[in-house]
């Protein structure tokens, strides 16, 4: 009989433990099924917003590489002095460019990274500097006229504009192996990095490193560029009145003749001169003589400083492009 009596108190016991069991699990699945309600309602928020927000892009051009390559490409010399860049209407059509690449992004700005001495502008970098969109950035330039901290600007742009979420794009004109953890940097923080380039009348002009780490390539021809480039004319370096030209003038004028003369005969034929530095073979030195003396319409004959002068501006290019 006490067996008998305690099989249906002990059967009650557990019937009511497990009702109470499963209201409490029913309740924290309720209030669990709530929470989710909850939380998917504001990520289709989320969702809808994200959606409404159009995507962002930027430009960063190395005006450095620009002008490089854009001259050898246009006008047969790297050197500035050589050429007028038509700057405004090539970052115009720069960003007409990005319009059509990134059809459903809107664009920032345009980062313009130049070098200058102790970072003063130049009247032509005011110029660009006050365009709309675009924002100017300056490294130094040394006495040889080489840009030094441009490429830690581009990068510090990049990755805080990408960190910031500030771009979803990032248009990147340059060519320096140095770039690479710029673009590593962007893309950490979910950035896309795409490489433009200028085509190279032979060979490359931006470094392989480069191209295998950013997301796409895309390089812009002759035609691109050309309505945005002349050469100066000799004119320019033409002494008023048949004045004796300063030595300034001259050393420039040896500069753009080294620069033609690279593009004719090739980096070996350059590489061969240099055992002789500082001193030029006959036919060498006869040449620049001849051409420099058609440049400035005056003869340097007996004139030893300029002729130095001129040996002097035609050996500063060739160092400056070893």
């Amino acid at each position: 009989m006490s067996g008998t009596g305690e099989g249906p108190t002990g059967t009650g016991c557990v019937r009511t433990v497990t009702t109470g069991t499963m209201k409490v699990m029913n309740d924290d699945l309720a209030a669990l099924g709530a929470r989710i309600d909850r939380t998917n309602e504001l990520l289709e928020r989320m969702l809808a917003e994200v959606a409404k927000t159009p995507s962002t892009h930027a430009i960063f051009v190395d005006a450095g590489y620009l002008y490089a390559a854009v001259g050898r490409l246009v006008a047969g010399t790297e050197d500035r002095r050589a050429f007028d860049l038509d700057a405004e209407g090539l970052i115009d059509a720069l960003i007409d460019k990005a319009r059509t690449i990134f059809a459903d992004s809107r664009l920032l700005r345009v980062y313009w990274y130049d070098g200058a001495r102790r970072r003063i502008h130049t009247a032509e970098q005011q110029v660009i500097a006050e365009l709309p969109d675009v924002k100017v950035r300056l490294g130094n330039l040394n006495a040889n006229n080489q840009q030094k901290g441009v490429d830690s600007l581009i990068r510090t742009d990049l990755e805080s504009l990408a960190r910031h979420r500030a771009i979803s794009d990032a248009a990147l004109l340059g060519g320096d192996e140095d770039l690479v953890s710029a673009v590593e940097a962007a893309q950490g923080y979910g950035a896309r990095v795409h490489l433009w380039g200028i085509e190279a009348p032979e060979g490359r002009n931006q470094a392989e490193p480069l191209l295998w780490e950013v997301d796409s390539q895309r390089t812009f021809d002759l035609e691109f560029f050309k309505p945005y480039v002349s050469r100066r004319t000799a004119a320019a370096f033409e002494p008023a009145g048949g004045a004796r030209p300063s030595r300034e003038d001259v050393r420039f004028v040896g500069a753009q003749i080294a620069a033609r003369w690279l593009a004719s005969r090739g980096r070996e034929a350059m590489v061969e001169l240099f055992p002789g530095h500082p001193y030029l073979p006959g036919s060498v030195d006869q040449d620049l003589l001849v051409e420099a003396e058609e440049l400035l319409q005056y003869s340097l004959r007996g004139q030893a400083d300029l002729r130095r002068s001129l040996r002097d501006g035609f050996w500063e290019h060739l160092q400056s492009q070893y």
